[in-house]
Formats: C-alpha cells, structure tokens, sequence
C-alpha cells in the first residue's frame, strides 16, 4: 500500500530575520559588482574587454572616430604635368600640386606680345569667375620683369596667379616655343589642348570644364 508523504510548507521566517537576510543579500551584490568594475556601466558581455581597455582600443584619427556621414575626403593624385612650382611675379611660392583634382588652363604670354594684349582682357574676365572650378596660371616669359609687372597691371590681371617664367623653364617643360599659347589640362591631368584659342573660343573651353 502506498503511502503519500504529507507535503509540509517550510517555516516562515520571522521579520526580524527577513529583513537581515535582505541586507546581507544586498550587500553581497554590491561586494561584487565592485570587484568587476561595471556597475556603472552594467554587466560586460561574454568575451568583450574590461571597460578600462576598450577605451584605448580605437586609434585617435581613426576612420571609426569620424561621424557618421561625413567621410574624410580623400587627397587628389597629383598628375605629372602638374608636378612643378615657381614664383609668381609678386614673389610669393607656387605649388601647382594645390591644383590637383580640377581642370587647369595655363597661359603662356610675353609682355612685349600684341596677341598677348588682345587675349589678356578676356583672362582678365574670365578667370576670376572660375577661379575655384577651372584656375587659369598665366606663364610670363621671353621679356625682362619689369615689363611683365607693367602688362599685369595695365590689364587688371593682379587677381590671377602669373608665374615668373624668365628662365623658360616651364615653357621646354610643356615645349611651347611661341606666344600666346594656352595648355589645357583636364581635371585626370591629361593635356587636351595646347595652342591658340581667341577669347570667345577660351570662354566657351572654360565654361565646359566647368559644367563637366
């Protein structure tokens, strides 16, 4: 015959004794989530690192440090045929390599040169309004600069960079052997045009490498 064991509910505990389990309970907890050191910050997840190394982890100027959407642009290429500098006729240093990524004209004219004369007035229109998409370097060569500061002057070209080229080392560099010749450069750094272009036909060139 079987007999089924009476089921006895366990003692209640007293008040007194309840409320020292609590704080004992209460104070193991906090033993213990001062020892791991996330208590402020909640429990780790299984496997990650303590909160005191991820910190370090991320390397200062890091792409993972940038915000979000906002990648940092990558520098242009700078292409062989811009690869040379100089001096302006004011004297201050010039890199082309800062032109890299966009379409440039350079201009190469002699002061004493009527078509020079004839092609300055449009340079002098045209270049400042395309100054950031399509700059335009004029090249002074085959004259003395006193000269070469008299042209820029007398035909307003004081906003446009005008390099001091006395020596022609930038005239054998791109083998222009006469005046006026404009040398076009697209914005990959490919020569497209090297020649003469009257002022309507360098307007309508400027304004398509621009629109490109």
């Amino acid at each position: 015959m079987r007999r089924w064991h009476a089921w006895r509910r366990p003692p209640r505990l007293g008040g007194d004794r309840r409320a020292a389990l609590a704080g004992a309970l209460v104070v193991a907890l906090l033993g213990t989530a001062s020892c791991t050191g996330t208590a402020a910050s909640g429990p780790a997840t299984a496997g990650s690192p303590p909160a005191s190394t991820s910190a370090s982890a991320a390397p200062t100027g890091s792409a993972a440090a940038a915000s979000p959407g906002s990648p940092a642009a990558a520098p242009a290429q700078v292409p062989d045929t811009l690869r040379f500098t100089g001096t302006t006729l004011t004297g201050a240093a010039f890199d082309a390599a800062q032109l890299a990524g966009r379409p440039v004209v350079l201009w190469f004219w002699a002061p004493w040169c009527a078509t020079c004369a004839s092609q300055a007035w449009t340079v002098a229109e045209v270049a400042p309004q395309y100054r950031d998409t399509v700059p335009i370097i004029g090249v002074a060569g085959l004259g003395e600069q006193k000269a070469m500061k008299e042209f820029v002057t007398e035909f307003d070209l004081t906003g446009t960079p005008q390099l001091d080229d006395r020596k022609g080392t930038l005239w054998r560099r791109f083998k222009v052997t006469e005046q006026s010749i404009f040398v076009i450069i697209d914005r990959n750094g490919k020569v497209v045009h090297q020649g003469f272009l009257d002022g309507e036909a360098l307007t309508a060139r400027v304004a398509a490498l621009a629109g490109a």
